[in-house]
């Protein structure tokens, strides 16, 4: 005679009898089978054995009734404190399911086959939940990640930096080492975002996206230190990663501030490509992406202070140190259309002497007086640079 198969009542009772012996089993199959289970404090050991207790007590409740299927996953997961769900990972969160499903598994073999059905059943609803948790809570990251981002952004260009600063570069994962520039241009219909980043991480790079009206602004740093590796090829210049990043920028001028020591000192590089793409426009033929640098004439024009602190600290004052033989041929050569010859004349020299003296030049400065644009960056560094210096220095240089 075949045995009569329990009722749902009976198998009910039973369960709730041996809950305590399945969560005690458990927790010995999590850290016989689970070495990162068996390596946490005991604190999260503890998180998570509350939530393995939970979930046979929750299956308990479901399988008494199972309309109760919308709430299993504020059932399982309402007992793990928050910063479990940021140290345990889903992938772990799925194995602990799984080892708290062959537990229960084994114990109820043989006993009732719709059982075992409803097992199944619940480990599948709760391992949706548990992907739902998972993408909640990485969605809302993703949000305070993009407004921790912006508001960073929104300090470097405007320089009002705080002591908090840091910590919250930081929290965004920085991975940036040492130089930083940054390169501002028009916001595309569509933004990109994750090409962005994709591009630079390909390039050794890091980024800091923001968009301020029509404007996109990306702080570029080295994801890598420059001395990660001894037989490591020379980093990439920023220019070139600049390039790299052009496609994600919509149409319209593209501008790349100078290289600053760290991030934290961005602001300076920030200003200056906000200024040149201020004033790129002026310049009819400029490429894209223009260095910052290159427009310091029409910054200048524009009343940008640091462009004119710019020519004057890196090309009047080190010529006029140097030697005011070099000043003098380079106002000279200016002044006569780059003409060497009437430069010759005016300052009574061998043309050769005037060669020789553009090429010291060149060498001192960084830039060289015979080319149409530098020409024109040259003689806004002579101006400006006689404007700021005092009467007297004048006059004395005069006699």
């Amino acid at each position: 005679m075949t045995d009569t198969p329990p009722t749902k009542q009976q198998t009910l009772a039973w369960l709730k009898t041996v809950s305590g012996e399945l969560a005690t089993a458990t927790l010995k199959r999590l850290d016989d089978t689970l070495p990162w289970y068996r390596e946490m404090p005991p604190g999260r050991r503890s998180a998570v054995g509350l939530v393995a207790q939970a979930g046979i007590t929750s299956f308990i409740q479901w399988y008494d009734d199972p309309t109760s299927t919308p709430w299993i996953a504020a059932d399982v997961f309402g007992v793990a404190p928050r910063e479990l769900l940021r140290s345990v990972s889903l992938t772990q969160t799925l194995q602990l399911i799984k080892a708290t499903v062959e537990v229960v598994e084994e114990r109820v073999t043989g006993r009732d086959e719709s059982l075992r059905e409803a097992i199944l059943l619940y480990s599948r609803e709760i391992a949706f939940g548990a992907a739902d948790v998972y993408a909640r809570a990485a969605e809302a990251r993703g949000l305070w990640d993009a407004r921790l981002e912006a508001l960073v952004v929104d300090s470097i260009l405007s320089g009002e930096y705080d002591d908090e600063l840091p910590s919250r570069i930081a929290a965004l994962g920085w991975h940036g080492h040492g130089e930083v520039s940054v390169l501002v241009g028009t916001a595309p219909t569509m933004l990109d975002v994750d090409m962005l980043r994709r591009t630079a991480r390909h390039l050794d790079a890091d980024v800091l996206i923001g968009v301020q009206g029509s404007r996109l602004v990306v702080v570029i740093g080295r994801a890598l230190p420059a001395d990660a590796a001894d037989d490591a090829a020379s980093p990439m210049p920023f220019l070139d990663i600049a390039t790299a990043l052009e496609p994600g920028f919509g149409d319209g001028h593209l501008v790349l501030g100078h290289e600053v020591p760290s991030i934290v000192d961005a602001s300076r590089s920030a200003k200056a490509a906000l200024a040149g793409f201020a004033v790129a426009r002026a310049w009819r033929n400029a490429p894209r992406p223009t260095l910052a640098d290159d427009l310091l004439p029409e910054r200048a024009l524009a009343g940008d202070p640091l462009a004119r602190t710019t020519l004057v600290n890196r090309v009047y004052r080190p010529l006029q140190a140097h030697s005011p033989d070099l000043l003098a041929t380079l106002w000279a050569y200016l002044d006569n259309g780059r003409s060497l010859e009437a430069t010759a004349r005016e300052l009574f020299v061998h043309p050769n002497t005037v060669r020789y003296r553009l090429k010291r030049i060149t060498e001192v400065i960084g830039w060289d007086a015979t080319g149409a644009r530098e020409s024109l960056i040259l003689q806004s560094a002579l101006i400006v640079g006689s404007i700021a210096e005092p009467d007297a220095n004048q006059r004395r240089r005069a006699r």
